[in-house]
Formats: structure tokens, C-alpha cells, sequence
């Protein structure tokens, strides 16, 4: 072997030093190796990072790749494990149904709403997914997982500015082979995994069947039923086939299903310090007034023991109108704490999670000749979610007054049923279609030029809804017809300005007493895109590469009604039909260079610019005569440089590859939750930092490795935004107020002057607050109209002084009704930890009549991050680390291999992620933690 291909011989897991596994099989070993590692030279993987395969450390791009056999070692069971083993990346779920944030170098996916792209592609067999299972279904049978650091968008397409993440699955061969394996674990984890391949008719027609599946217990206790929530039910079956009816002509045939149904919570503790609202404002006692002057929950650390109250129910839309119309009289959650324990929670509804999907592949491959070949890739799926749970994380202490409503404090809701207090369900679902066509030409001439150029053809459509049902919201809407004068269960369609009851069990999508925020969705994109390779010698290599890509999107346009006028589903009267086009050339230049250097046996350096483009997109549906929320968000833009070496020294036993990065981000994509919709903002950013990645096996059967990750992120100058948390900047001269029935905003927030707030507490007025939130005309308005018609009755010269002459809008510079800007200047990206770094060790024992053990420990540790942009001490999320220890026992001649682990050695919760809802929810605060300890053993039969 020559010293080169000697040197290329050391990686196995890629540029992810973490990933190693001295007993995996490399993907693309040409024999089976034994368990006991035989040199310290670790064998490479090979990797399809530029759609070619190359051996990983030839590839000029930050890539990390895992084999089955070293997903296994590192315990990296799924999507959400791979930020233990790679530099500089996250990974939280979301919110919201089958979402995730897979994050690399601070760039991920912080948009809210249908059209909003990920900012890491994630691909299945170099296929784009725009809808898939990252988030939910664990790796099985897979050759290799590949993560691309950096902006992708030339091979990759238009998502993928922060990188992509590849999964290959193990393909047909022509030789029998098949393997069974059974896992027990706590939480009465069973998972049963097993693949079968036959050769039908030699090396042309082959058939792979494999699957997987999971079952488990809850990691979360509700403790109003005591019953155990987010268990597992789910499992995977993939099907393919190979057939080559010439040495030529190559094509693989896959279909994969997906079905999940079990109590998984989409979304996890729920932690709020409570704002019990001002006592006195400018020295006025705000007395009964005091419950329209709290916006629910303070911004306030996630960490203190304060954050486990409850929601002050004033700060709702529920609450406030439930303290208009009489059913509640303040906080219905007086007094209510919640556990200290994050894996707790109080919720009269258990979770309900159903998923599923189909994904079918084909793919041809067609040899002209040795030095010029054609592929076309065909990829269809569809899926569906649905998901339903409660959607606060208590259950309310104080039942309803006793009204003509809630005779004896009890209502009979048509979706929540028979209750005497505060219950609010949450349904996200949506159901999803997606297909892509590919061509690619690729050339293998002698000569110094090469290429690889092709087009691709993909369609999206899916259609979301996301409804917030609740007693109090068909109370509400009752309370209002009332008001008046009408029915409170009167016919919108015999009766004017009547808000609609669904009288149905499963809301329909069509009343008004209940929150339907529907998205019917339709992207379609064009790209054509190649590279171009110059060989200048030997060692010196150019590649320029550009991609032309078009995006057309689309969004039937509803409002969402809640409360308003009517039944059924409105579309925006003003636009119906929301479009967006987007079309950018985007590419990347750069060199790479094997250097011949006294110290090392092998070198790559390289050089690279690229721009990468993510596409702008519409915002979902907001309240009905709804001003001031803009419709469309704008495209992402980055330009970024990178260099990097790899290196292989001490005759094949170290490794270090060392990648250095800086990004100008122009439209970085940032969500939030306002006027009960999801607002995105572009925000412009600078984010620069480093990786280096290294392994040294000293001596035989001992690997060790190491990587650190460096990230720095700043928002640039000029940039704010309204922090729904802090609308006032905490400026005494202002105070927050609900926002009244009034408005298409009602329950949201508005921000008054203090001294306007305090002359009208004084005037004994305060009760008419919510109503100044549609400003003073409006406001004089409501006072001067006789109590019989709604209004407060008060005299017309005292309407208009409270209105005009009390100061209450006279704002100062930078403020209005909404609040004032926070200064995001120099603040940090969200999720984007400075430091991320791991270590790991393995060592494998010989022992008698040909068995092994290989034992292996690894650690991974985070800094700290911020949620949001804002970067204030709500937002602060602690650093937080993870230990995971395996043992393998096995004897390779039987095809026999025992495993046990430990995964979350200490058995920490951290925080990894936090989402904030809105005004009118109280702005309490959804935590995303990681998984808890877990342990147990495997046995697995090979054949």
C-alpha cells in the first residue's frame, strides 16, 4: 500500500473525529474486518458529499459521516443525537407538529409557518425532504449518515444554507446477508431491529427488506392522572430493489413507511413567573383594575424558582374576557404552583400523537461510457400528523362564577365537554405531498477538466391547520353575542354581526368560538446547477460552481377568525391568494491543494466562497380587519468563506483537520408569536468561528478523540424589534394594557403613558381601560355610548377629556399603542452556544477463542445560548453536558455481538430550547429538555 493510500486509510467517521468506532465496518470496506484493531491505522469512509464518492478526507467540505455500526457505538439513535458528535451544531425540537430545528454554525430554521424552509436540508439518498421524520423516526439499516457544515446551495438546493444532513440507506447486494437485533431498556423500552437481503438472479436483481420499531413508557409523569405521557409506539419498514440488467444500467427501487400513534407531547414543561400586574401606577392604587394591567408572565429567568407559577389568567384572551362578562373574577390560577421537577406536568388531557408517511425512490444510474454517466432520481412521499394536548400545563384552582352562562360554575363546551373550569386544547395537524425529479450528467475524463451539472424539478403542497379550542372561548363567544343584545347561541346565517358556535364534538374548522390558524400551502422550484473541476496538477485543484434556482410559492390567504362576525373560514377580502417568487444564481469558488509538508504524511487545504440563498416567504393567516402585520418575509442571503486542512500524521495514527469559517448573513429569518399568529422578521448577522476535529490511536485497540467547536454570531447594527416579553423596555413613564374586546386583537397587549393610566384610575375609570387600546377616538367613543349598547355611559364632556386631555397617547420619541423596539445591535443568533466540544476513548479487549469486548465513553459539553434574539436573562439558556458509556462483547466468526449502554450518565435535564406564545396566551413559556437517563442491553444475530 502506498504511503498516501496508507494515510487516507485513517478516517473513519469523517471530519467528526467523535464518530469513530474502532469496531464498525467501514461503508465501503471491500472485506470484513475483525473486531480487534489490528494497527493504529483506522480505515476511511467513503462519502458523497459533492454527489461523487470520494474518500472523506479528499472531500474540501467540513463533513462528518456515520456508519450504522459507529450510530450504534455513540448511542446516536436518531436526528436529535448527532449534535453530541459534531462541532458547532444544535438540535431542539419545535413547537409545533413534526418541526424541528437542526441548527449548524448558528444558521437553522427560527421561521414559524407553512412556507418557511428549514435552513439545513435535510436529504434521504441525495433526495431533498421537505416533510420528513428527522425529528421522530431513529436510523436503521442505513450506510452511512452524512452532516455538511456551511452553505450546500450549488448541489444541494435552496435550503441549505446552513448545511445538510444526508441519510444513505444500506442499498441491495448480491450476497446473502441479514441480521436480527432485540433491546431492552428502562422505561419498558423494547426495540427490535432487522434487515434481510437476498440475491435473486446474481448481481442484477436483489431485494433488501428491513425495519424497525420502538416501544417505551413515558418519560414525563402527569400528575393530575398520574398516568405516564411521551411513551413510544412507532416503527419503520423499508423495502428496495436492485436491478441491473447491464453492467451500464443500474437502478434501485425503495419504499419506506413510517406509523406512529402513542402519547408523544409535542411540547414539554411549561414555566411562567407570574405578573401579579402593578399595585399602584403613578402612585394611584389600581385596585379591581389591576387584572387589565398584567400581560400573564414576567420576562423573568427560566431558572429561577419563581418560573415554576402559573399564568396570571388576566394576562389571557380568555382571562380578560372572562373578567369583562363575569365567569371569572381575576386570576383563575390564584395560588397555583407548578412541580420543580421539568418531567412533570398537570394537564387534564394525556397527549395524543399520530403520525405517518410513505417515501418511494428510484433511482437510475446509466454509464455512457467510463468517463461520463447520467443520473436521475425520482422521490415521492406523503404524510399526515395529528396531534392534540392540553394546552397549558396546569390545571386552573378556581372554577367559573356561577352565571346565566355557568349555572352553578359549570359549562357544557360542544369540544371540551362538561367542566367547572378553565380548559384549552391544542390540535396541530396537517397533511403533506411532496415530489422531485433530478438529472444529473457527470463526467470522469482523463484530462484536467470535469464537471457535474444537472437540474432538478420538486413540488410541495401540504395544508396545516393548528386550532386552540377552550370552554372559555365558546364562552366568550356567547358572552359577546350577548352584549349585543342577540342570542348567545344565535345563526350567523339568519342573524347579523353573530359570532358562530361549532356545535360539533370535533370542531369542523368552521366556528368562530375556537382559534383555526389554516395554511393550504403550494412551493414549486426549478434549479439547474453544475460544477466545473480544473485539475491544474497533481496536487492543485479548482472548482467553480453556480446554481440558478426559481421558487414560486403560494398560500390561500385565511383569516383566522376567533371571535369575530360569521361562520366558516374567511380568506383575506384584500389578498386571497398570497404569492411569493423568488429567483437567485448562487455558487461557490475555491481551490483545494494537497501540500507535501515535513510533518505530516498527508494534507489538504482548502479554500472556498460561496453564496447560498434561502427563500423568503408568506406569513400565516392573522385575525380577521387585522393592520400592521406584513404578509410576506424576505429571502435569506449569505455570503461565506471558508478554509480548512485536513491532515493524517505519525504513519497513520493521528488525525487533525482544522476548519475555519466567517458568514455575512443578509435576512436571517426570526419568528415571533403576535396578535395570536407567527410574525417572521429578517434580521442581517455576522457569525464567524472554527472546528478542529482529531483522533490518535497510540497503540493498538485504543482510539481517543476530541472535538471543539467555536461560534461566534452578532446581529448587525441598526437591527430591532418589539419584544412582546418587555413592550415597554421596562420605562416607568409607560404601562401595558389589555387589549379589549373591541379590536380583532383583543387579549393582546397595547402601551399607554403612566400618566395618562393614573388620571384615569383616578377618575374611578380604570375597568375601561382595555377599550384606550384602539386609540382616542375610539376610546371616546366606547365611554360616551350608553351602557344599554355596550359602552360606559359616561357623560360626553367626561368621555372626552379621559380620551384627549389625560396624556394617555402622548408617546415619546420611539414609542406608540405597540411599545417601543428593543436594540438588537451586536446581540447573538439564538441556539448558537460559543462552545461545543466532545472527547471520547475506546478500547478493545481480546479474549479467549476469537471473542471481544470494546468499551466507550463519551462526553459532550455545550455553552451557554440564547432562545430568542433579544438576549436578555429570560432568554439565557445554561450550558449544559452528556456522558454516554457502551460495552460490546462479540465474536465476529458466530455473527454475535451483546451491547449495553448508558445514555445521559447523570441523568441531567437540561433546557436545550424555549419557545415563547403570545399576548394573548400570557406569554408563558414552552421548554424543550433533553432525554433522561436511559440504559439497557442488546444482542444482536448477524448471518
Amino acid at each position: 500500500m502506498s504511503q498516501t493510500l496508507r494515510m487516507r486509510s485513517l478516517l473513519v467517521m469523517g471530519a467528526s473525529a467523535v464518530a469513530i468506532s474502532g469496531f464498525a465496518v467501514p461503508a465501503f470496506a471491500q472485506t470484513a474486518k475483525p473486531a480487534q484493531q489490528s494497527t493504529t491505522v483506522i480505515e476511511e469512509l467513503v462519502v458523497t458529499a459533492q454527489k461523487k464518492e470520494e474518500a472523506l478526507q479528499d472531500v474540501p467540505i467540513a463533513v462528518s459521516a456515520f456508519s450504522q455500526d459507529s450510530l450504534e457505538a455513540q448511542k446516536i439513535d436518531g436526528g436529535p443525537n448527532l449534535q453530541l458528535a459534531i462541532p458547532n451544531v444544535t438540535f431542539a425540537k419545535s413547537n409545533f407538529t413534526n418541526s424541528f430545528n437542526f441548527q449548524i454554525r448558528g444558521i437553522g430554521a427560527k421561521a414559524v409557518g407553512a412556507s418557511a424552509d428549514q435552513g439545513v436540508g435535510v436529504h434521504m439518498n441525495n433526495a431533498p425532504m421537505q416533510a420528513g421524520n428527522l425529528f421522530e423516526a431513529e436510523f436503521y439499516d442505513v450506510e452511512r449518515v452524512e452532516v455538511l457544515r456551511g452553505p450546500q446551495g450549488t448541489l444541494y438546493g435552496r435550503n441549505a444554507t446552513g448545511g445538510v444532513v444526508n441519510v444513505i440507506t444500506a442499498k441491495p447486494t448480491d450476497q446473502f446477508e441479514a441480521n436480527l437485533r432485540a433491546e431492552y431498556g428502562n422505561y419498558n423500552s423494547t426495540k427490535f431491529r432487522g434487515m434481510v437481503n437476498v440475491p435473486i438472479f446474481g448481481d442484477k436483481l436483489a431485494i433488501r427488506l428491513s425495519g424497525t420499531s420502538l416501544k417505551r413508557d413515558g418519560f414525563v409523569t402527569n400528575t393530575f392522572n398520574s398516568h405516564q405521557v411521551d411513551d413510544r409506539d412507532l416503527y419503520s419498514t423499508r423495502v428496495q430493489v436492485m436491478f441491473n440488467p447491464t453492467e451500464k444500467l443500474r437502478t434501485n427501487f425503495l419504499w419506506e413507511r413510517f406509523h406512529e400513534d402513542d402519547s408523544r407531547a409535542r411540547t414539554g414543561k411549561q414555566l411562567c413567573t407570574k405578573d401579579e400586574g402593578p399595585a399602584t401606577v403613578g402612585g394611584v392604587p389600581t385596585g379591581t383594575a389591576r387584572r387589565y394591567l398584567t400581560q400573564g408572565c414576567l420576562s423573568a429567568s427560566l431558572y429561577a424558582p419563581a418560573a415554576y407559577g402559573t399564568v396570571n389568567t388576566s394576562g389571557t384572551l380568555t382571562g380578560l374576557l372572562g373578567n369583562i362578562f363575569g365567569f371569572t373574577s381575576g386570576d383563575a390560577n390564584t395560588g397555583d404552583t407548578t412541580s420543580r421537577n421539568l418531567r412533570e406536568i398537570e394537564t387534564a388531557l394525556d397527549p395524543l400523537y399520530q403520525s405517518g408517511s410513505n417515501v418511494y425512490q428510484f433511482t437510475l444510474n446509466y454509464d455512457f461510457s467510463d468517463q461520463l454517466s447520467l443520473t436521475a432520481m425520482t422521490a415521492y412521499s406523503k404524510g399526515s400528523v395529528y396531534t392534540k394536548q392540553d394546552y397549558n400545563r396546569n390545571v386552573s384552582p378556581v372554577a367559573f362564577n356561577s352565571t346565566p352562562f355557568t349555572p352553578g360554575g359549570f359549562f357544557n363546551d360542544p369540544q371540551v365537554g362538561n367542566t367547572n373550569k378553565f380548559t384549552t386544547i391544542d390540535v396541530s395537524s396537517g397533511r403533506s405531498e411532496q415530489f422531485s425529479q433530478e438529472v444529473r450528467l457527470q463526467s470522469n475524463f482523463d484530462g484536467p477538466l470535469n464537471f457535474n451539472v444537472g437540474g432538478i424539478h420538486f413540488t410541495y403542497r401540504t395544508t396545516t391547520d393548528y386550532y386552540v379550542i377552550g370552554n372559555s372561548l365558546t364562552l366568550s363567544s356567547m358572552a359577546l353575542n350577548a352584549s349585543k343584545g342577540l342570542s348567545p347561541t344565535c345563526n350567523p346565517a339568519t342573524t347579523a354581526n353573530c359570532i358562530g358556535i361549532d356545535t360539533s364534538a370535533t370542531p369542523t374548522g368552521d366556528g368562530h368560538n375556537y382559534y383555526d390558524n389554516r395554511t393550504p400551502y403550494n412551493l414549486v422550484s426549478d434549479a439547474l446547477f453544475g460544477e466545473l473541476y480544473w485539475q491544474a496538477n497533481d496536487d492543485l485543484k479548482f472548482t467553480l460552481g453556480l446554481r440558478q434556482t426559481r421558487d414560486k410559492k403560494a398560500v390561500k390567504n385565511y383569516s383566522t377568525v376567533l371571535l369575530a362576525p360569521g361562520y366558516g373560514l374567511t380568506l383575506n377580502p384584500t389578498n386571497p391568494d398570497q404569492r411569493a417568487r423568488f429567483s437567485e444564481l448562487t455558487g461557490r469558488f475555491g481551490f483545494d491543494y494537497k501540500a507535501h509538508l515535513g510533518f505530516t504524511d498527508d494534507t489538504l487545504l482548502y479554500a472556498f466562497y460561496s453564496k447560498g440563498y434561502k427563500g423568503g416567504g408568506i406569513n400565516p393567516g392573522v385575525p380577521a380587519g387585522a393592520v400592521g402585520v406584513k404578509q410576506t418575509f424576505e429571502p435569506e442571503f449569505v455570503n461565506a468563506i471558508e478554509v480548512g486542512t485536513k491532515n493524517t500524521l505519525a504513519g497513520g495514527s493521528v488525525m487533525l483537520n482544522v476548519t475555519g469559517f466567517h458568514y455575512d448573513y443578509q435576512g436571517y429569518q426570526i419568528s415571533k408569536i403576535v396578535n395570536r399568529t407567527s410574525v417572521n422578521e429578517n434580521v442581517d448577522a455576522k457569525v464567524y468561528g472554527f472546528e478542529l476535529e482529531s483522533i490518535w490511536s497510540p497503540v493498538r485497540n485504543l482510539r481517543l478523540n476530541a472535538t471543539v467547536g467555536y461560534l461566534r454570531t452578532k446581529i448587525g447594527e441598526g437591527v430591532t424589534s418589539i419584544d412582546t416579553m418587555n413592550r415597554t423596555q421596562s420605562n416607568a413613564a409607560y404601562t401595558l394594557v389589555k387589549v379589549g374586546p373591541q379590536a380583532s386583537s383583543v387579549g393582546a397587549n397595547c402601551v399607554l403613558t403612566t400618566a395618562g393610566v393614573a388620571t384615569i384610575l383616578g377618575a374611578g375609570a380604570g375597568a375601561t381601560l382595555p377599550w384606550a387600546c384602539t386609540g382616542a377616538a375610539a376610546y371616546q367613543a366606547f365611554l360616551s355610548t350608553p351602557a344599554a349598547l355596550g359602552g360606559a355611559g359616561l357623560p360626553a364632556p367626561t368621555a372626552a377629556f379621559l380620551a384627549n386631555a389625560t396624556g394617555l397617547f402622548n408617546y415619546g420619541a420611539g414609542y406608540s399603542i405597540e411599545g417601543t423596539a428593543a436594540n438588537l445591535s451586536g446581540n447573538e443568533l439564538p441556539n448558537s452556544p460559543h462552545w461545543t466540544s466532545s472527547v471520547g476513548a475506546q478500547y478493545t479487549f481480546e479474549l479467549a477463542s476469537g471473542w471481544s469486548a470494546t468499551l466507550r465513553g463519551d462526553y459532550y459539553r455545550q455553552s451557554k445560548q440564547y432562545a430568542r434574539v433579544y438576549n436578555t436573562a429570560y432568554d439565557q439558556l445554561k450550558s449544559w453536558d452528556n456522558g454516554n458509556v457502551t460495552l460490546k462483547v462479540e465474536k465476529p466468526e458466530w455473527g454475535v455481538s451483546i451491547d449495553a449502554y448508558v445514555k445521559n450518565i447523570g441523568n441531567k435535564t437540561p433546557i436545550v430550547d424555549a419557545y415563547t406564545t403570545d399576548d394573548s396566551s400570557g406569554l408563558f413559556t414552552n421548554v424543550i429538555t433533553a432525554e433522561p437517563r436511559l440504559y439497557g442491553i442488546a444482542i444482536t444475530k448477524s448471518w
